[in-house]
């Protein structure tokens, strides 16, 4: 039986977790990223969305996240190892497929058109933390 020994990597310029979990796991040539959404690194904001006193959503930019978004990946990706071309396998979850899946899909096509990973799109009723995309990746190493 062969050792798929693993290792977590916490990459240092993305986004701390909001958990206890890291942001990446190699097994043998692959990487699994951990849900990766638009916070910045080192603070709460999220780019493109305003929230009230309470931390209820006023408003949100869909545009803005994604690349915010798709810039996390790219950093943990990079600093796992691995790169942006080695994407194999996205599911993307939004909370308001109705309103944002054509914008969210425009920025994915330029993202994405020189990889194109295999990929899946869901809508979810709310993700942890105020936020409308969150990414769930597989690269190869």
């Amino acid at each position: 039986m062969e050792n798929r020994s693993s290792e977590f990597v916490h990459a240092p310029d993305a986004p701390e977790p909001v958990g206890l979990y890291p942001h990446a796991r190699k097994v043998g040539n692959l990487l699994f990223l951990s849900g990766v959404g638009p916070r910045e690194k080192g603070t709460k904001q999220i780019p493109g969305v305003t929230l009230d006193a309470e931390g209820n959503i006023l408003s949100y930019d869909i545009e803005t996240q994604c690349h915010s978004v798709f810039k996390n990946v790219r950093t943990i990706l990079e600093q796992s190892g691995s790169s942006w071309e080695n994407l194999v396998d996205v599911t993307v979850f939004l909370t308001n497929m109705k309103a944002d899946f054509q914008t969210y899909n425009r920025l994915y096509a330029e993202y994405f058109k020189d990889c194109q990973p295999c990929r899946t799109t869901v809508e979810v009723n709310a993700l942890p933390t105020p936020i409308a995309i969150e990414l769930k990746c597989i690269a190869t190493i």
